[in-house]
């Protein structure tokens, strides 16, 4: 490649192209999910430099992803266009993410990705984490109408993701040949973001209800079948995201009217998050943890898990108070670490 051919749009085009369908589906293994976020981000930063810096979409090169504009980008987001901090901080990273590819491709574009990558996210207070406490987990639990024959699918759905806290779209993803029911312990295979495999122990009380699950709706099915589905004029066909986070909401509401207070905003990755928060509340580590919840780094375990709750604080500094710390100040060499710089 030529040493001009990086300034050209034909070059930035190609390279854009064959990062979304290519580098993020075959090499990253990137979900969907990501996939379209991406596409989204790259085309609004586009669309930017088309409508705010009068640039001709078809002469686009590496050159317009400089710091000054991808700087003055952020800045349109956050005081013109009044998005989210999140937002553009996701933006901003597909943003670095094309470029350090497109450095990779091209030695030559090294010093633009760099350039980039000097634009930094914009700083986030970080939220209290949303989780069920557990008397609204349970009745969460006991709010389908078991009589009904899908209100008991509906309750294997909620116990199955709080057992293995898993992601809506994994659970939606899992057939029958993945669910390990004859060997000890049992277990389910799960594919994760960016179709990374883990599997998952089944507790006890959970396999038990999953066998009484699979003799009713999965007595004659293959094993390539969904796990969970629904049945539409005599065909089985996947559940839809929606369908269950609209179960969740209506049984949140029929949990209110029966006098169980609920937060105000409840969605199904609560459930995940509630299924960490016991298991971290009740000591289990956070490498056992991040394991579970499929993190790749144990950074994003802990930057969501590792706070203490006030009922966990009160407990800690109990257990601290009972020690007998009153021996160590009157050891000396204890009492000179404290008393140095």
């Amino acid at each position: 490649m030529k040493k001009n051919d990086i300034d050209s749009s034909q070059f930035f085009w190609n390279t854009a192209m064959d990062y979304v369908r290519h580098y993020l589906t075959d090499i990253r293994k990137a979900s969907g999910n990501t996939i379209s976020a991406y596409r989204t981000a790259l085309n609004h930063y586009i669309g930017y430099l088309e409508k705010q810096k009068q640039y001709n979409r078809k002469d686009i090169t590496f050159k317009e992803f400089n710091r000054r504009n991808v700087k003055e980008y952020m800045n349109w987001m956050l005081n013109d266009q009044l998005l989210a901090p999140k937002t553009c901080n996701l933006r901003l990273t597909a943003v670095h993410s094309l470029m350090e590819y497109a450095s990779q491709e091209s030695f030559e574009l090294t010093a633009y990705y760099l350039e980039v990558c000097s634009v930094k996210a914009v700083k986030t207070p970080r939220k209290p984490i949303e989780y069920f406490e557990r008397t609204e987990m349970t009745a969460l639990m006991s709010a389908p109408d078991t009589r009904k024959k899908s209100e008991r699918r509906n309750q294997m759905i909620l116990i199955f993701l709080y057992d293995t806290a898993t992601r809506v779209s994994e659970m939606l993803d899992v057939t029958i040949r993945d669910i390990h029911m004859n060997i000890e312990p049992s277990y389910v295979t799960i594919c994760g973001k960016g179709r990374k495999y883990r599997n998952l122990p089944l507790m006890p009380k959970t396999k038990k209800h999953l066998k009484c699950y699979l003799h009713e709706f999965h007595e004659d099915t293959k094993p390539d079948a969904p796990l969970f589905y629904a049945t539409t004029h005599g065909e089985k066909h996947h559940l839809s995201m929606d369908t269950v986070e609209k179960m969740l909401k209506r049984y949140a509401v029929k949990c209110i009217s029966n006098g169980t207070k609920m937060p105000s905003n409840v969605y199904c990755h609560m459930i995940r998050k509630t299924r960490a928060m016991d298991l971290y509340q009740q000591g289990i580590p956070l490498t056992h943890i991040q394991q579970l919840l499929g993190h790749e780094n144990i950074s994003t375990t802990s930057g969501f898990y590792a706070f203490a709750t006030l009922d966990t604080l009160a407990k800690s500094l109990e257990k601290a108070n009972e020690s007998q710390t009153d021996k160590k100040w009157k050891d000396k060499k204890v009492m000179q670490k404290l008393y140095c710089l």
